[in-house]
């Protein structure tokens, strides 16, 4: 592993001298490298608007006065500014799209830090895939700091690429962009005293960093085990009354606004004066058509603000206090010391960014992003990322099976699943379909199968290699034959998602990055992937349901109440197979 510890001795030269020369624009002694004239901003200290001239001199806010002035000055009359946007816990992956292409989509909405997880393809790639994410996000015109994946597997009954334990991912706590250990899934392994999961989080401890928490619906004395455990938030959140048992017991939450679960109007009377400093935003997971229609953190503030929210407060959700809770110091705030991260809105009615600009450094300005290569990954790594399918091709006999099988009902608009018994056959008429989970990584043949109601499909069938968080090969199909060609077709592609329908893909968006990601613009895999939604939903998909990323869930062995593993039905409470 590197080492990413910098000489101390020449740290302290370098800072030296950028403090020297803020101090001395702060002052007045020597012109900015760049003053915002006539502005109004939020003041996150005093929770006011206020004014002034912003003198911004090596990446950083200097000084704030009735006068600065620099070598450029831009007026801001008109205009609000605002610290930038951090979003407290996302998955890039979950974008299909790599991190600088990510980049390039949420900067011209204002964020400017994101804290990710790289669970996805960590699960797929091991240390590996860490080790390409960091390589992928340096240098963007977007920090992006990690919490490391405490679930790789999400649980010891899910297969995966790799198996991280504590001891796997230590050496990455000395990375300076590592704030900690990331959303801990296995609550029940924690609330029961399991060893593995408890090492995790001590070992986390040991570094003096945080560990994020992923707990839905947890209640009583095991929410007190998971708490005392020393999980120190959640965004998994999706009632008022969850979120407030949470933070009585001192959690910080994350309100949650993604594709698949939206929970920011269930969470907005948090935003309060009682409660607002424990809350910031998250997305946790964004598809392409959300980032372009709707936004990304920007979307959550102007949504807050319509439904009453101060919008300061709002403001302070979005930036401040996720800072405050990952201890960035320097992020957050506009005024002197801090990061120079600031976005330009028009107003607090209409919420539309103007400009955005990270260390002082304009990115986007008049609906127009500036451009920046992508960040050079090792090409051992990039090598691994291109070739992650371990499996032999299906034949419709693979996934033919007589026995009852654990029978999950959908819940439109939510990850949860219901408990629906059992089915033996698929029912087109009923809305029975059969699910399996095909194991990809080291060409086991473990293929668990199920059945689903409420996905809606009646012809064909659908496949992804998203299935959270191991990543397997996940189908629903009308027949097994179906299921089996769909399959083989997205391991063709290496990687992605795949509509079969009358002995041909309908539609498909391939994902070569550990089947996770693509190279391609936002722009075009949004048009490929909104044409594989229209054919799904052609195919009858239910429209209350995203068809792929409500799919990838019922993978995911940690989110009550049933899920689908390679090795058949599981009930996520009690951790046993039906």
């Amino acid at each position: 592993m590197a080492n990413y510890q910098e000489s101390y001795t020449g740290k302290i030269s370098r800072r030296l001298e950028i403090k020297r020369q803020v101090v001395e624009v702060a002052a007045g002694r020597r012109p900015a490298d760049l003053v915002l004239k006539n502005c109004t901003y939020v003041n996150v200290f005093s929770n006011e608007l206020a004014t002034g001239d912003i003198a911004i001199t090596q990446g950083l806010f200097a000084g704030i006065s009735d006068h600065y002035e620099g070598l450029t000055q831009l007026d801001m009359t008109g205009k609000i500014l605002l610290p930038g946007f951090i979003d407290a816990h996302v998955h890039l992956e979950s974008a299909l799209v790599s991190p600088a292409q990510f980049a390039r989509a949420v900067v011209p909405h204002g964020t400017t830090t994101v804290i990710t997880d790289p669970h996805e393809i960590a699960n797929v790639m091991g240390n590996e895939g860490i080790d390409y994410m960091l390589q992928a996000t340096q240098d963007l015109p977007l920090d992006v700091f990690f919490m490391l994946p405490s679930c790789v597997p999400a649980t010891p009954m899910d297969e995966s690429g790799a198996v991280l334990d504590y001891r796997a991912i230590d050496s990455f706590y000395d990375h300076p962009r590592v704030l900690g250990l990331a959303e801990m899934m296995n609550f029940v392994g924690v609330a029961g005293g399991d060893r593995t999961a408890l090492e995790k989080i001590v070992a986390a401890q040991a570094h003096h960093k945080k560990i994020d928490g992923h707990a839905p619906g947890l209640a009583g004395k095991d929410l007190n085990a998971y708490v005392a455990a020393g999980v120190y938030s959640d965004h998994e959140c999706y009632s008022l009354e969850d979120a407030l048992n949470k933070l009585r017991l001192g959690q910080f939450i994350m309100i949650r606004e993604g594709t698949a679960a939206q929970n920011l109007d269930a969470l907005l009377p948090l935003l309060t004066t009682r409660y607002q400093e424990r809350c910031m935003f998250a997305c946790d997971d964004k598809h392409p058509s959300d980032l372009l229609e709707r936004g990304h953190i920007d979307y959550m503030v102007r949504r807050a603000i319509q439904q009453g929210v101060d919008p300061i407060v709002a403001v302070k959700a979005a930036s401040h206090y996720a800072a405050r809770y990952f201890l960035l110091n320097n992020r957050g705030a506009i005024a002197p010391g801090y990061l120079a991260d600031f976005v330009a809105v028009d107003n607090f009615e209409n919420f539309q960014v103007l400009m955005v600009a990270k260390e002082g450094q304009v990115w986007y300005e008049d609906g127009q992003m500036k451009a920046f290569p992508d960040p050079a990954i090792e090409p051992r790594l990039e090598a691994l990322a291109a070739d992650t399918f371990r499996l032999s091709s299906l034949t419709p006999e693979d996934l033919t099976d007589q026995r009852p099988r654990g029978l999950i009902g959908l819940i439109p608009g939510e990850i949860l699943s219901r408990d629906l018994g059992y089915a033996q056959a698929i029912d087109v008429e009923k809305d029975i379909l059969k699910i399996a989970v095909v194991e990809r990584h080291k060409n086991t043949h473990h293929i668990g199968m199920g059945y689903i109601q409420g996905y809606g499909l009646r012809e064909g069938a659908v496949a992804t290699s998203i299935s959270h968080d191991s990543h397997n090969i996940i189908v629903v199909g009308t027949s097994e034959e179906e299921m089996a060609r769909a399959v083989n077709q997205v391991v063709e592609n290496r990687g992605g998602i795949v509509v079969w329908s009358k002995g041909k893909p309908v539609a498909q968006l391939a994902l070569p990055i550990a089947g996770l990601m693509t190279n391609q613009d936002l722009v075009e895999v949004n048009t490929l992937l909104e044409r594989a939604k229209e054919a799904a939903f052609a195919l009858g998909v239910n429209r209350g349901i995203d068809p792929f990323m409500t799919l990838s869930f019922m993978a995911l062995p940690v989110i009550p109440t049933l899920r689908l593993t390679t090795r058949g039905v599981i009930d996520v409470a009690t951790q046993r197979y039906v």
